[in-house]
């Protein structure tokens, strides 16, 4: 079995990673209905500008999923092993297995994207699909570089949950930091408001890929693309640096 093999057995094979494949597969699409009502009112009263960003806004609730799941991925290592051995945790197994490090970080982060990017491929086709099918005309067909900067966007967040959790060492304080900043007080939004530079933040300018419409900037999607893998890249590089340095 190969190193690549091993890490998606174990990632799939987590109670908590199911939970994050539940939410990105399922909260997008039930929000479409949910949301239908709400959305016809909106667009008759013309609040909506761009109608083709409809079912692009609703994958934010999705993308936690990919959040859930960079998140686990890192923070199952530091859970303890057993009642037997309190001190012990499963990376301690884990580097026994695979002393060299930046070959784990690899195969664990490789899994990551194959599993978010399926899931996110999926999610994404659904939530449009349903929104064509719940809004007829009023939403017009997705063009192909949106989709893909949707899958992009999905695996991206993944893998920055993934080098945050390397670099905290805690799984609880980085998804609670995302999850309020995504879905309750986006703190880089806000951060738009007082200096246009916010924009090129991450979880910001990353959103450029697939909407139309993201404030009152605008990032043509081949730079926010660009962007969003240099900070990604930049902080898995920070994040294996100080493993490599600082975990036994």
């Amino acid at each position: 079995m190969s190193l690549l093999d091993a890490e998606l057995r174990k990632l799939l094979g987590l109670r908590t990673a199911w939970i994050g494949l539940l939410v990105g597969f399922l909260a997008a699409p039930a929000l479409v209905f949910v949301s239908a009502g709400s959305t016809r009112r909106a667009i008759a009263e013309g609040l909506y500008t761009d109608s083709s960003d409809l079912g692009f806004q609703t994958l934010g609730i999705g993308v936690l999923g990919a959040m859930i799941l960079g998140v686990v991925t890192v923070s199952s290592e530091y859970t303890p092993t057993g009642e037997d051995a309190p001190g012990a945790r499963q990376l301690t197994t884990t580097l026994a297995a695979m002393p060299r490090r930046a070959r784990l970080l690899t195969a664990k982060g490789a899994a990551l994207t194959l599993v978010v990017a399926v899931q996110g491929l999926v999610t994404t086709v659904a939530t449009l699909a349903l929104t064509r099918l719940v809004h007829g005309s009023l939403v017009p067909s997705p063009a192909p570089g949106r989709l893909a900067g949707a899958v992009l966007y999905w695996v991206l967040i993944g893998l920055l949950a993934y080098a945050l959790t390397l670099i905290f060492r805690n799984g609880i304080v980085t998804l609670t930091v995302l999850v309020v900043n995504t879905s309750v007080v986006s703190v880089s939004y806000l951060l738009t408001k007082v200096t246009s530079a916010a924009v090129y933040l991450p979880d910001i300018v990353g959103a450029h890929m697939f909407l139309n419409e993201v404030g009152d900037h605008d990032v043509a999607p081949v730079t926010a693309g660009l962007v969003m893998s240099a900070w990604v890249a930049a902080l898995l590089a920070l994040a294996g640096w100080l493993f490599g340095r600082r975990d036994a």
